[in-house]
């Protein structure tokens, strides 16, 4: 069984993601959506608030699993028997810092390969931090997020 992790910190999660989300579940066995605390960042939501959020929008998805954690990726990635890593990337920077992080991780453990997955050229200049901005100025973020997400940023902006 091929199983593969796609790690991020998913806050908020965007239509970005879940496009990397459904084409990543259907070239493996098992998807294990991995969100972590990301120690650069100051999350908008709880690590709890996100795989409530992922679980919702992937509830149909009989081969994808939402699970949090923290450590290394890699770690994480044994623990839950993936043998591969999925890394969504939206443009050339993106491929430049993931390149690097692939090759550290394949130093760390040999056993897990990392496969990228361009963005859909529709969410290719898509990222969370510019979501939450644009809500943070009580922007239109519709086209960035599914509805359940844009109602808890809404309540989250207005507190």
């Amino acid at each position: 069984m091929k199983i593969a992790l796609y790690p991020g910190s998913f806050d908020p999660v965007t239509f970005g993601h879940l496009d990397i989300i459904v084409r990543g579940s259907k070239i493996v066995d098992k998807l294990v959506v991995g969100v972590l605390t990301n120690s650069a960042k100051s999350p908008l939501f709880s690590m709890e608030e996100r795989v409530r959020m992922i679980k919702d929008l992937t509830k149909d998805m009989e081969n994808v699993e939402v699970a949090a954690f923290d450590g290394l990726t890699v770690d994480y990635a044994r623990r839950c028997g993936a043998t591969i890593i999925l890394r969504g990337l939206r443009a050339v920077t993106d491929f430049e810092y993931e390149l690097q992080l692939a090759q550290t991780n394949k130093v760390i453990a040999a056993d897990i390969d990392t496969i990228f997955l361009t963005t859909n050229l529709k969410y290719s200049y898509l990222s969370s931090s510019t979501v939450k901005e644009i809500a943070s100025f009580g922007g239109d973020i519709h086209a960035f997020v599914p509805e359940n997400v844009m109602e808890k940023m809404k309540d989250r902006w207005n507190r």
